[in-house]
């Protein structure tokens, strides 16, 4: 085993709306992400992806609040941290964060070196612009972007340049743990496998040491992550590799994530394609048993009315279902 860069512990985040309302978008999470290696998070919207990835930079603004648990950053607990430390000494250079909607990301107004000058001289005010320059016009090399495109304005780019853009912005203090929130939804095929290669190419040559890839789209991960994590009304429902998660999923919800969506790998044809009924429950007020119940298939009186933990299976692969792993194999056979 390597070495564990980011180690989340029973992290719980709540919304507080407007009514004084508590929404736990993210509910009692753990799991480990050691260096050199990328975890993928799949899930509907609306299941916590995104309030996770805000959450694990340990920067909340309101209504997001912290509730409880730990996140370790290289053994560094960041989740008691005040708000100025945090935003000095981890953001950028600990950890960094693509957002969704990416190319919406970049202010018109400013030429793109003004944005990495902003970055590195918030870690450290001594360098000189030169030097700034230099480093961004060769990390932007790597990224198969033209030095010009430093002095340019957002406006003056494509869709595909822009994101390649800030995703050098976001990288260019070589972060530890870089979290990437549905960075190529929004682009094309082409300039999707562009991006996700150039994502690897960062973490091989070092300047990532690992990553958290969000998306909504489970198939995308495999040629991504190492291993997947499956997010469902603020938790975790199932962990395991991409190559089990994509082609031997437990969980039913994993298994209707599959379903919904066509798949070009091969060993994948014949799965049928159905679409997973309603919608994740309201996370004012969660189902006390099982959240996935009221949507699940092979329901069963149990399931309602369980409170269901996550289960260890075998190694890494994990799932939260009151059914064990031959029960359900065995009725996914019959369906």
């Amino acid at each position: 085993m390597g070495k564990t860069l980011l180690e989340v512990k029973g992290l719980t985040t709540k919304y507080i709306t407007r009514f004084h309302e508590n929404v736990y978008a993210v509910d009692n999470v753990s799991f480990a992400v050691e260096e050199g290696k990328s975890l993928g998070i799949a899930g509907e919207s609306g299941c916590g992806k995104s309030t996770l990835a805000l959450s694990l930079m340990g920067y909340y603004f309101p209504p997001l609040h912290y509730m409880s648990g730990d996140i370790l950053i290289d053994g560094r607990n960041i989740s008691g941290m005040a708000p100025d430390d945090v935003r000095l000494h981890i953001l950028g250079a600990e950890i960094a964060y693509i957002p969704q909607a990416a190319m919406n990301a970049l202010n018109p107004t400013q030429k793109i070196i003004r944005f990495i000058e902003d970055v590195i001289l918030a870690h450290d005010p001594k360098m000189g612009k030169k030097d700034i320059y230099d480093l961004a016009r060769k990390r932007f090399e790597i990224l198969n972007l033209p030095a010009d495109v430093l002095q340019k304005h957002a406006v003056e780019l494509s869709g595909g340049m822009k994101q390649r853009t800030v995703i050098a912005i976001s990288t260019i203090l070589s972060p530890k743990v870089l979290i990437a929130d549905e960075p190529s939804s929004a682009l094309d095929v082409s300039s999707q496998r562009v991006v996700i290669k150039m994502l690897r190419d960062l973490m091989e040559m070092g300047y990532i040491k690992c990553m958290i890839f969000i998306t909504h789209e489970l198939p995308l991960l495999y040629n991504v992550t190492d291993d997947i994590a499956v997010m469902y009304a603020g938790q975790f429902v199932e962990k395991g590799t991409a190559k089990e998660m994509v082609f031997d999923p437990l969980h039913p919800y994993s298994k209707g994530l599959m379903e919904s969506i066509i798949v070009p790998e091969s060993g994948t044809r014949d799965i049928k394609l159905s679409a997973i009924p309603g919608t994740p429950p309201n996370l004012k007020n969660p189902p006390s048993g099982c959240r996935f119940a009221e949507r699940c298939r092979y329901v069963t009186p149990m399931c309602a009315a369980s409170s269901v933990r996550f289960l260890d299976v075998a190694g890494e692969r994990n799932y939260r279902c009151i059914l064990p792993e031959e029960k359900l194999r065995e009725v996914y056979g019959r369906a």
